[in-house]
């Protein structure tokens, strides 16, 4: 089979021809049809250090995919041929404390597809049944291959309590954008976001933002002043990695603010830990998606809301065929793209 493969250590990927994946009696088979391209890919794409630290090549990478379930294993209860389908990219042990515990997405021996482990960017990938997600009837395949960031949005924006609350977003890369249309379904107040890159600003006006501002000519207090606040933002998603994000969002918060966290960082970043002890702040870390909450949660969302819909179509801002790839890497290495996602289906079955 046709997979895009990180055949040794150093920068660069290749299309090539690599045997097909085995399976066990628990595993499901999928033909992958669509792909999304994600930061984690353009970090081994250009074997920085984390890839250098964290890979063992040959391997292929891609995480977020949707496919069609070609075959089953004999263990296989509940996943059926035909189905269309994404995964769960978070393969866990099962037996450790978090796992038994069923927080699973806590779990401390996780194998990462196209990390750890074979990933999305072929043909053919297998995983256990129980990292498989069905989708219903008629999904639209560029959606589904985008489950996985769109979970992390939905984790992140779902960590505390929305209706009618002043929510701040640093950051209007693609889960950032997604992030800002849940919290317009879900019913805040002022949905506020930030970035450098008008190109994503103008994105966060379509999806949902009741202001996108660019915070190298404004500061977030001037978004309060435009929007007539009074009290600071209720809830804080910093989406960014930035590390002036952190410190700009909790002067801006309201006293028992509460921040949710799933950028990271690549320097230290200075809290005014005083700040956060005497104004009662609340950061909770966020990474991944609640196993399988956030999933339940997603897919629902998505089935019943339109506008949810509609968002996801404007936040996936290039289709490009496989054959295309090297572009589809390069466009999403821009401070303008939204989320990139390849079409497999003109690859030979």
């Amino acid at each position: 089979m046709r997979a895009l493969l990180k055949a040794t250590s150093g920068p660069g990927l290749e299309l090539a021809d690599v045997p097909e994946p085995n399976a066990g009696d628990a595993d499901v088979t999928i033909r992958v049809l669509r792909t999304g391209i994600c930061g984690t890919d353009l970090h081994i794409e250009s074997w920085d250090a984390w890839a250098a630290s964290t890979l063992v090549p040959p391997i292929v990478p891609g995480h977020e995919f949707s496919g069609e379930v070609v075959a089953v294993g004999s263990a296989v209860r509940d996943v059926h041929v035909g189905a269309i389908v994404s995964g769960e990219g978070h393969i866990v042990c099962g037996t450790c404390r978090n796992c038994r515990a069923g927080r699973r997405q806590m779990c401390n021996r996780t194998s990462g597809l196209g990390v750890n482990r074979n990933g999305a960017f072929a043909e053919y990938v297998v995983l256990p049944e129980s990292n498989v997600w069905v989708h219903p009837d008629g999904m639209n395949l560029d959606h589904a291959a985008v489950f996985d960031p769109l979970g992390n949005a939905v984790h992140t924006a779902l960590k505390f309590p929305l209706v009618g609350e002043d929510v701040l977003i640093s950051g209007a890369g693609p889960i950032g954008l997604m992030a800002a249309a849940v919290v317009r379904h879900i019913g805040a107040r002022f949905v506020v976001v930030t970035d450098v890159s008008e190109p994503r600003l103008k994105l966060a006006r379509i999806v949902g933002a009741d202001l996108a501002l660019n915070v190298s000519h404004y500061k977030i207090a001037d978004a309060q002043e435009m929007l007539g606040m009074r009290e600071g933002f209720d809830v804080g998603l910093e989406m960014s990695g930035h590390p002036t994000a952190l410190p700009e969002m909790i002067e801006n918060l309201t006293h028992g603010g509460r921040v949710a966290m799933l950028g990271l960082a690549s320097e230290p970043i200075n809290v005014d830990w005083a700040k956060v002890v005497t104004h009662m702040l609340t950061i909770s870390g966020i990474y991944g998606r609640e196993m399988f909450e956030t999933w339940n949660a997603m897919s629902a969302m998505l089935q019943s809301s339109a506008d949810l819909r509609v968002a996801l179509d404007t936040v996936i801002t290039h289709r490009l065929p496989v054959s295309e790839w090297e572009q589809g890497f390069a466009v999403a290495r821009t401070a303008s793209a939204g989320k990139v996602v390849l079409d497999w289906t003109e690859a030979p079955g």
